[in-house]
């Protein structure tokens, strides 16, 4: 665990005093903070790790807009923990025993738990990536950012955006790799152009589904036929296209 993960910084009494360094991240929280009443996003941490878990929730919660209400250390515990209690998001470790992040995830969505859930893990492994976007996971960030940046980018997934390390971007290009129709001649319906667009906006089967009042089993339908007439194999490789053409296309 010695891969450069800087929550661990937020800690370490060798590397600098935690009171001024908390105070400092005081100092500019409260600067760069608008202050609503609007109730804080309520999180859970869930990683197998006490000192990550430790140096997040000490980050967290010098924002006024976000709390901590509770961390487990492993995917059977969140389970748990999610049947008492609500939460906005998820902070989910993938590297865990009992139920790892992607195993954790999976059972979210047969449990149908909407949850926002952002996976914050070491794994930059191409196959981790793609089961977690299958599985309709709001974030995939890698635990060697700046705890500046977790900040804001936690805040985007409470905003409904589809948040990845930038880190990871030649992970997804890879994923599209493969040859594909890249002029708009696919003969999509005006509905299979509706859900490509909210595919590559992030949102999940059911998200869509809700937001053009069909079913979910309709919106799976769709997603078939588009991968077939764009001749793609996933929604993920499909997302990524329609950033790269159908958004481009539309904005000319």
């Amino acid at each position: 665990m010695a891969s450069a993960i800087k929550i661990y910084q937020f800690i370490n009494l060798s590397n600098f005093n935690t009171v001024e360094k908390l105070m400092t991240l005081m100092k500019t929280s409260v600067k760069n903070k608008i202050f609503t009443s609007i109730t804080p996003a309520r999180l859970l941490l869930v990683d197998d790790h006490p000192m990550i878990r430790r140096g997040l929730k000490d980050l967290l919660n010098l924002e006024a807009d976000i709390t901590v209400c509770g961390e487990v250390n492993h995917g059977e515990e969140a389970l748990y923990f999610l049947s008492k209690y609500d939460v906005d998001l998820i902070v989910l470790d993938h590297n865990m025993p009992v139920l790892n992040g992607i195993e954790t995830l999976k059972k979210l969505r047969e449990l149908q738990i909407d949850t926002k859930v952002l996976l914050f893990t070491v794994s930059d492994n191409i196959k981790d990536v793609h089961d977690a976007l299958e599985l309709g996971v709001d974030g995939y960030l890698l635990k060697d950012m700046e705890p500046e940046q977790i900040i804001y980018d936690i805040r985007r997934i409470l905003r409904n955006e589809l948040v990845i390390s930038p880190a990871l971007a030649p992970i997804l290009a890879q994923a599209v790799r493969k040859p594909a129709k890249n002029e708009l001649n696919f003969d999509l319906t005006e509905r299979e152009l509706q859900v490509l667009y909210m595919i590559s906006d992030g949102m999940s089967n059911k998200m869509i589904g809700n937001k053009l009042g069909i079913a979910e089993s309709t919106v799976k339908v769709h997603v078939k036929h588009i991968l077939g007439k764009i001749g793609l194999r996933t929604r993920v490789e499909a997302a990524v296209w329609a950033v790269n053409h159908l958004k481009n296309h539309q904005s000319k």
